[in-house]
């Protein structure tokens, strides 16, 4: 073994017992998808990296989605869309959306967009809690979040905009579920894997997840080894060098 292999090695044991995320927040239980559990044991930021490294195109969603608490999530997508309108409906035009929450697999990630949708609701507690009680691993809103408390204390894991009191009932119709849509400046199809932590949220397509997965863990694996180098010779210029990331 090479001297830069044996140093690595060592390196990445180091890593893993010293940085591996130890927050009680995050959800990390096992899915039994082979897929999602590996992306659940990286980090966003690898991720895409990754997708940028191997397709060459943005995975990222914007910097507007965050954590409602801190959390860890991989899933496949449920996506569902709204577009803006007026109309005096009610509740009667948000059935589909509330289908998609019934219907959808344990383990799943419901993704939901609304057309300029910065300052009203995408979701609240009522929707929180039926996802959390039917097995969802989390939410993604490119919206803004109500019933904060009550999603925290349930601790269902929810990614979106920032807190807004106002509802979407009357101002937005449902537009479809199970479609092709754009969240948050990201194409997500049914079935792409989502990854999101305290960093923020990634869109992995299905049918290159275990290549990008593979170069997640790659990078993980090098970043992790990067920081016992650095605290050891007091120099990122030398750990760049040395491992050729940054």
């Amino acid at each position: 073994m090479t001297r830069k292999r044996l140093l690595l090695a060592v390196a990445i044991v180091l890593a893993v017992v010293l940085f591996w995320p130890t927050d009680s927040n995050q959800t990390m239980a096992k899915t039994g998808d082979p897929l999602v559990d590996g992306f659940l044991m990286v980090e966003v930021a690898s991720v895409a990296d990754a997708v940028e490294q191997v397709l060459g195109q943005r995975a990222h969603m914007s910097s507007d989605i965050q954590p409602v608490f801190p959390a860890k999530i991989a899933g496949p997508a449920v996506t569902v869309k709204f577009r803006k309108e007026e109309h005096k409906d009610g509740s009667k035009d948000f059935q589909g959306a509330l289908d998609a929450i019934d219907n959808a697999a344990p383990g799943s990630i419901y993704v939901i967009t609304f057309e300029d949708g910065k300052d009203v609701a995408g979701i609240g507690g009522l929707m929180g809690t039926a996802m959390k009680v039917r097995g969802l691993a989390g939410a993604i809103i490119d919206a803004g979040v109500r019933d904060t408390p009550q999603l925290r204390k349930i601790q269902f894991p929810t990614f979106g905009g920032r807190p807004v009191p106002s509802t979407s009932i009357n101002h937005y119709r449902f537009a479809g579920a199970n479609v092709e849509i754009m969240c948050a400046g990201v194409k997500v199809r049914p079935s792409d894997i989502i990854v999101a932590d305290e960093d923020g949220v990634a869109v992995v397509p299905r049918e290159h997840a275990k290549e990008i997965l593979d170069k997640a863990i790659a990078n993980d694996q090098t970043e992790h080894a990067m920081y016992p180098f650095i605290e050891k010779f007091k120099s990122i210029k030398k750990a760049v060098a040395e491992f050729g990331r940054i």
